[in-house]
Order: structure tokens, then sequence, then C-alpha cells
């Protein structure tokens, strides 16, 4: 994911909730490690979108939010949703389909077909799984980001009636499904040549192999996308020989996210499965708080891309100084390391996890764990 380092533009986006406590601190590490590492880095910080700026505004984000995003190489987003207290009943809250609606147009209208979330289990990290092979997690699940279940094409006919009909459309191109499998098999080779030959993959012609791509349909009942996926897959696998490949149905894939996650490298899954995936991914890799991910387009970076960590607004939480920034700090390396800064991203997530081995819980709120990931930086 490495680009060549050049001065880079950031739009830093809170939005609701707790995003604007985890932005706050990802705002010092930024400035710590640009003073140090000498990083032509600059940023400016958007009110939007945001539940404020629809109170205000009527709309989540000025009708030319598109064009203002693509004066800038990446956009970093804390959280949208809920703003919270949830001990304020009057607070002003939107549905879903409102406050979530920026997300889907910053994936579509920027192209940003690819969703990445690593989950790896750092040392130091809650560990839910009582397997000690759990500590051995570390898989990357690549979502499909711009189409299939989201199209959002569909509707409700007689609506409100005892005859009410909804119709969702699910649709599945050969192009969106050959770029996510390529991509897929890209990022394993990659992986491959960080680990090398040291870990082992179950694949299901070749017996094993040091790195696999293990793609999830749910062709037994939905063949139609599930044969073109399984179709494509096995056309992109011939051109990467040293790969292993695996497929599972997506109950079957849950199932074995929680029986043995350590047997999984790369998993590749439409735009649903990948979203609850990650979910459950995330929580093997010490929850959503620990949680990085992003929105690029990796064949394009003319357009930004979008980083984002995978929790929500947290309205439970929000204003009491108690979410972890961590996630927030992760997706921060993601992004420094997308934007050419891989020496600095890898400065971060080292921060992040000796904070976790050094680290004496349960008692600190976001700015106490901010401070001691940066005293690790210092």
């Amino acid at each position: 994911m490495n680009a060549t380092a050049k001065d880079a533009r950031i739009a830093l986006m809170p939005g609701d909730g707790i995003g604007t406590e985890v932005m706050e601190q990802a705002v010092r590490v930024l400035e710590l490690l640009r003073e140090q590492d000498a990083l032509p880095l600059s940023w400016d910080t958007l009110d939007w979108p945001s539940t404020a700026w629809h109170r205000e505004h009527g709309q989540m984000m000025p009708d030319d939010a598109l064009q203002q995003a693509c004066e800038y190489d990446a956009l970093l987003l804390g959280a949208l949703g809920d703003p919270g207290p949830l001990e304020d009943k009057e607070r002003y809250r939107l549905p879903d389909g409102i406050s979530l609606a920026p997300l889907l147009t910053f994936r579509k209208g920027l192209d940003l077909w690819a969703c990445e979330r690593p989950a790896r289990l750092l040392p130091g990290a809650p560990r839910y799984l009582a397997d000690p092979r759990a500590e051995q997690v570390d898989m990357l699940v690549i979502r499909e980001n711009s189409e299939g279940e989201y199209v959002n094409q569909g509707g409700r006919l007689q609506q409100g009636t005892p005859h009410e009909v909804a119709t969702q459309l699910e649709i599945f191109t050969r192009r969106g499904t050959e770029r996510l499998i390529r991509h897929a098999f890209v990022r394993a080779r990659e992986r491959l040549q960080d680990h090398g030959a040291e870990r082992s993959f179950f694949c299901t012609e070749k017996g094993s192999a040091a790195a696999q791509v293990c793609l999830i349909t749910k062709r037994n009942a939905q063949p139609a996308w599930g044969e073109l996926y399984t179709e494509v897959f096995a056309e992109v696998a011939r051109e990467f020989p040293e790969i292993g490949v695996s497929h599972q149905l997506v109950d079957a894939a849950c199932m074995k996210f929680v029986q043995c996650p350590w047997e999984f490298d790369v998993v590749v899954a439409s735009n649903l499965h990948g979203d609850i995936l990650t979910d459950l991914a995330a929580v093997l890799s010490g929850g959503l708080g620990l949680a990085p991910s992003c929105n690029i387009n990796p064949d394009n970076r003319d357009r930004p891309a979008l980083f984002e960590p995978t929790h929500g607004s947290a309205p439970d939480i929000a204003g009491q100084g108690k979410a972890n920034p961590a996630a927030m700090l992760l997706t921060t390396a993601m992004m420094l390391e997308w934007l050419g800064f891989g020496l600095s991203a890898e400065r971060l997530r080292g921060a992040v996890a000796q904070d976790l081995v050094t680290s004496t819980p349960p008692a600190r709120g976001c700015k106490e764990v901010a401070d001691g990931i940066i005293a690790h930086l210092v």
C-alpha cells in the first residue's frame, strides 16, 4: 500500500459522538509525527459530515462535498451516527439512513471500491478465545465496497398497508468482481513477501501454502452472483500459483472465524458479507476499539481514500472521555502508509502495540491512552 511520499493534504472529519474525542488524539499524534519525522503533511478540520451540520443546514454535508473532498489526498473520519449522550432524550438524532449516508456517498462517489480491514491480535489486547492459537490471528478481510447488496436499488409498494411489498435489488458486475478478487491476490502476495514462508494455510487444491485467499459466497442459496464470484476467482487464481485458495460459504465462515481464525490469511467477500465478517474479525483481534479500516481505490490515487475506525459513534459513552482512541490511531497509521510515510506508520503501530503490553488497564480514558501511546513515540 505504499505510495511515493510527497506533500500530502488531509481532511479531518471528526463527525459525531466519540468521533470528536478520538480525532483530537489523532491530531496530537499527527502533530508529533510531522515534527519528529519531518513529514510534509498538512490538514484541515471540516465540520461535516455530522449531525451538527445537519441540524444547522438540513443535510449531513454540503452539496459540493465530493468536489471539496477531491482537493485532499486522504480523508480521516471519526464516526457518524447518534451523537449522544443517551441521557439527553431531546438530542438531535437522525435515522441511520440519513446519518450514515455520507459513507456511501464517499465510497461510491470517489469510486473507493475496496474496503480493507486487518484483524491482528496484538500482544496485550483482549483475547476472547481460550485456545492459545488465537494469539496467531492475523488476517486481512477485503470487502467489495461499490456494488452488491448495498446499491440501494429497490422500494416499497403500498407502504403502510397490509399488502405492502418491499424489494431490494443486488447488483454484481464482472468488472467489479474481477478487480476485487485480483486485489485480494495482490495483497496476499504482498503479505507473503512480508512474512516469507513462515506460515502455512490450508489450500483446497494444494494441501497447504504460505499464503492464502479465501473466497466467501452463499452460492448454494444465491447461485447467480455466487457462481460469478467462483468463476472469476478461479480465473484470477491461475495467475498467482504461489497463493493457496479456499472457498467458504458465509455461514460456515462465521463458525470458522470463531473456531479457528488462525487458519485465514486474506478473505475476500461481497459488500454485505464483508460488512458482517469484519465486525466478527474485529472482536477476534481485541474488539472494535482496536479495529482500523480503509476505503481505497487501489488502481487510482487521483482521488482521496477514506480512512475510518470500524467502531461507531458510541452514544452511550459520548462526551465522557472514555473512548479508546487506539482504533483511530491504527487507522491513522493505515492512512500514513497509503500516503507514502511507511516508516512513520510502522512507528505508530508499534507504539500502539507497546502501550497494550505496558499499560495498566482498565481505568484509562481517551486522553490517557493517547498519552501512553505518545510516550512510546517520543
